[in-house]
């Protein structure tokens, strides 16, 4: 396959941005984006050029760090991570346009590589449960219902990659977060501190300056582990509640 790349390249979060188009042949459909991006690095470090930065891990579909939007999708045409779509999924002599994700609460650090930090303070700001409680106990210490089990595993599949702010129109990290606060409420070792976690959380949320929830949708279609739109009504039910009892 020859295709033809417009790639967002930026040097730092305070230089100025645009888009560099550069051609690349012989990929094979095998190949996964990643690795066609690769080729593209090797290619430019031949020849002198500063190699594009992207970001990425497991490349098995399971950290998240393969953030890109691609011809202005989230990872791409196929509901996946980028890391695990494969170039089958374009044509010979397809142009794409490879940008990072774009929100105030994501900045660049270069060219396709964002700061995603504040999902991790958002996180952080609930915590599990701040007693001290000694060494773990055994898994099966704890019975777990088997519908809150269910919740809870159905929300720990988030894996924080952004694609629903990035597929947000108002940059909104409400899916997120819900998949979060679900998650943790979800379990009786999570119930001590629910009200604090989701108040906290919807807090940190809006302090990092992700946009506010429309309800179009589109954070649910674009997730690649399928994190369900109801949660976000969960999260505001909780919230509600939490916010009635703290007056």
């Amino acid at each position: 396959m020859k295709l033809t790349l417009r790639i967002w390249r930026q040097k730092n979060a305070d230089a100025p941005g645009a888009l560099s188009t550069y051609e690349v042949d012989g990929i094979s459909q095998d190949m996964s984006f990643l690795e066609m991006l690769d080729t593209l690095n090797e290619e430019l470090l031949l020849g002198g050029d500063d190699p594009v930065a992207f970001d990425h891990d497991c490349r098995e579909g399971i950290c998240g760090a393969c953030s890109l939007v691609i011809n202005g999708e989230a990872h791409g045409p196929e509901r996946t991570t980028t890391c695990q779509l494969h170039m089958r999924s374009f044509r010979d002599g397809d142009t794409l346009d490879i940008e990072p994700w774009r929100a105030a609460a994501f900045p660049v650090v270069k060219d396709l590589v964002v700061d995603r930090s504040a999902f991790d303070r958002i996180i952080q700001s609930g915590g599990y449960i701040s007693a001290p409680t000694g060494a773990a106990p055994e898994a099966h210490a704890t019975a777990v219902p088997k519908p809150a089990a269910d919740a809870a595993f159905e929300h720990a599949e988030c894996i924080g990659c952004g694609a629903c702010v990035a597929a947000c129109p108002n940059g909104s990290a409400m899916l997120f977060t819900a998949a979060k606060v679900v998650h943790l409420n979800s379990l009786p070792q999570g119930a001590p501190e629910r009200e604090s976690r989701v108040l906290d959380m919807v807090g940190q949320m809006d302090a990092e300056g992700f946009g506010g929830c429309t309800n179009t949708g589109e954070c649910a279609t674009a997730c690649p582990k399928g994190i369900p739109l109801f949660s976000i009504s969960t999260m505001n039910r909780e919230f509600v509640r939490a916010a009635r009892k703290g007056r």
